[in-house]
C-alpha cells in the first residue's frame, strides 16, 4: 500500500545515482535545500527536466541506527519499500564508509530491513543482499477485495480478459500472473489494468511470469507509480514467493530473470525471503541554485 501522508521532509542538494539491472534511484540525505513534496519529486525524477530516476531514497539521518529512510515514486507518491532502492542505498552507505562488511539495519515503511554489502566493489559494481522478511499471501495481504475475484480466483480486466492473480506482499503489494500462454507483450496489456484496478485499495505492482525450469523463473514487470520496469527487487521476491506457494517450484535459491538481468531470491518453506543482486554506481552530483529555485516554486 502507499503510505499515509507524513510531514514533508527536506533534503540536501547533493545526490548519488545507481541502478539495479536498469532500475535506477537517486539517494539524497536529509537537509534544508529543497522539500520532497510530490511536485518537487516529480521534477527531480523527470529524465528531461531533472537528474532523472525511477525513484528517490531519502536517508533522513546518517547518525541514527537503524538508518531511517523514506522512498518516493517518480509520480511523487511515497511508498513502502523497493528492493533495488534499498540495495542502492546500501551501496551509497558503503561508498560513504558508513558501513563495512557486516550486515546492518535500515528502517523504512514502518519495518526494519537487514542489508549486507558482500565484499568490495569492482568498477563501482556492488553485490548486495537484503533480508526482505516474511512474504504474505492472499487478498488481505495486499488490500485486494476478494469479491472482485470469481470462483476460479480470476480478476476481470474488461477488454483484455480475466486472469488468475496471486496476491503477494513483500511489505508492498504485488499481483503475480502465471498466464496459460506466455507472451512478452502481455504485461503491457494487463499491467496498466491491474495496477490501478479498483479492487486493490492502494494499487499494486504486477508481474507476468513463466517457469523455465525448477530453479529459474522469467518475469516482466509493471510497477505501481512507474510503469513498465526493466527490473524490480520486490517484484523478483514476489515472483519467487508466488511460484513456491503455488507449488510450481520448490523452496530454495531461485534465479528470477527480468528484462534488465537476473537476481537470486532465496525462499524458505516458511516464506522468509532474501534478495541478492548487483548494484552499479553511476554518478554523483549537486542540484544547482537555479534548479533549487525551480523546485521551491513547484
Amino acid at each position: 500500500m502507499t503510505l499515509p501522508e507524513r510531514e514533508t521532509s527536506g533534503a540536501g542538494s547533493t545526490f548519488f545515482k545507481a541502478h539495479g539491472l536498469g532500475n535506477d534511484y537517486l539517494v539524497f540525505e536529509g537537509g534544508a535545500d529543497w522539500m520532497l513534496d510530490p511536485r518537487s519529486v516529480v521534477v527531480v525524477c523527470d529524465r528531461w527536466k531533472g537528474p532523472g530516476s525511477d525513484g528517490i531514497v531519502l536517508l533522513e539521518d546518517r547518525t541514527v541506527r537503524p538508518f531511517p529512510l523514506r522512498m518516493f515514486n517518480p509520480d511523487g507518491s511515497e511508498f513502502e519499500r523497493s528492493g533495488n532502492g534499498l540495495r542502492i542505498l546500501a551501496a551509497y552507505l558503503a561508498r560513504e564508509k558508513l558501513v563495512a562488511d557486516q550486515p546492518f539495519d535500515v528502517s523504512v515503511g514502518g519495518d526494519v530491513v537487514q542489508l549486507h554489502v558482500l565484499g568490495s566493489p569492482e568498477r563501482g559494481l556492488y553485490d548486495v543482499s537484503a533480508q526482505m522478511g516474511l512474504a504474505g499471501h492472499g487478498p488481505e495481504a495486499v488490500g485486494l477485495d476478494p469479491r472482485a475475484l470469481d470462483t476460479d480466483q480470476k480478476l476481470d480486466l474488461g477488454d483484455v480478459g480475466s486472469h488468475v492473480v496471486h496476491a503477494v506482499s513483500i511489505g508492498n503489494p504485488h499481483a503475480v500472473v502465471f498466464p496459460e500462454e506466455w507472451r512478452v507483450e502481455l504485461i503491457d496489456e494487463i499491467g496498466p489494468k491491474i495496477s490501478v484496478h479498483p479492487a486493490f485499495a492502494n494499487g499494486t505492482n504486477v508481474q507476468v511470469v513463466r517457469v523455465l525450469d525448477e530453479t529459474t523463473l522469467q518475469a516482466r514487470i509493471w510497477e505501481r507509480g512507474v510503469g513498465a520496469t526493466s527490473a524490480s527487487g520486490t517484484s523478483a521476491c514476489a515472483v519467487a514467493a508466488a511460484a513456491v506457494k503455488s507449488g510450481r517450484v520448490a523452496p530454495g535459491a531461485l534465479e528470477v530473470r527480468m528484462d534488465g538481468g537476473s537476481m537470486v531470491v532465496d525462499v524458505t518453506a516458511g516464506m522468509e525471503i532474501k534478495l541478492t543482486g548487483p548494484v552499479q554506481e553511476v554518478s554523483g552530483g549537486t542540484l544547482t541554485e537555479g534548479f533549487l529555485e525551480i523546485l521551491e516554486g513547484c
